[in-house]
């Protein structure tokens, strides 16, 4: 198993692509996909989906050429879909691009299985009400979108966020996981849990 990060788009989002035995899926393509589908034919992948963490505009600028290049269906989460009617979601606001338009499935809750892999598709609401994290077991990975950064915390102050259920999400589905997961976030740098469990000031000075 492999993952291979790229800064992608005006927010300079990260856009994760995980591989395992010729097939990949991607998380959040959050500008144009160039580099991913380079990446992809340069190692003969067969991306399978695309993962979408919460349907903010800047993690989904590439979702509809990367699902046209690939065929590969987009996966979001079900309660953002109303942010999909707001500048928050389909771009525009403060000056940015507005997002092309692109067709989405349902995100799965819970158990679920991508590239062979088992996922645990986990509820972490408050930087917006259907934030999922894509947690991978056998991967040691888990890709938490803008829930939570190295050192520091998501936004909480746009309509649907909330900084209570932000660090309820955080203290029990991501300060649960083993110490030595990756945390791949959407902005940023990579962490871990056992780092941001011992040193993100947010849950060290009660910041919230």
């Amino acid at each position: 198993m492999r993952i291979t990060s790229y800064s992608l788009g005006p927010l300079e989002t990260n856009c994760h692509v995980l591989d395992h035995e010729g097939l990949a899926l991607a998380v959040d393509p959050g500008g144009d996909p160039a580099e991913v589908l380079e990446f992809l034919r340069a190692e003969k992948l067969v991306l399978k989906h695309i993962l979408i963490t919460h349907l903010h505009f800047d993690h989904i600028y590439g979702c509809a050429r990367l699902a046209q290049a690939t065929g590969a269906p987009v996966l979001a989460p079900a309660a953002d879909a109303f942010l999909m009617d707001t500048e928050l979601g389909k771009g525009g606001v403060y000056g940015f691009p507005v997002v092309a338009p692109f067709e989405s499935r349902p995100a799965p809750l819970g158990q679920a299985e991508f590239l062979g892999l088992e996922c645990r598709c986990l509820s972490t609401p408050g930087h917006t009400p259907g934030s999922i994290t894509y947690y991978f077991p056998q991967a040691g990975a888990a890709f938490a979108g803008d829930l939570i950064f190295y050192r520091s915390v998501g936004r909480t102050d746009f309509p649907g966020g909330s900084s209570a259920q932000l660090k309820e999400s955080v203290q029990k589905h991501i300060f649960t996981l083993p110490g030595d997961t990756a945390l791949y976030s959407g902005h940023g740098l990579e962490t871990t849990v056992a780092d941001e469990r011992t040193h993100n000031p947010f849950f060290l000075h009660d910041m919230f």
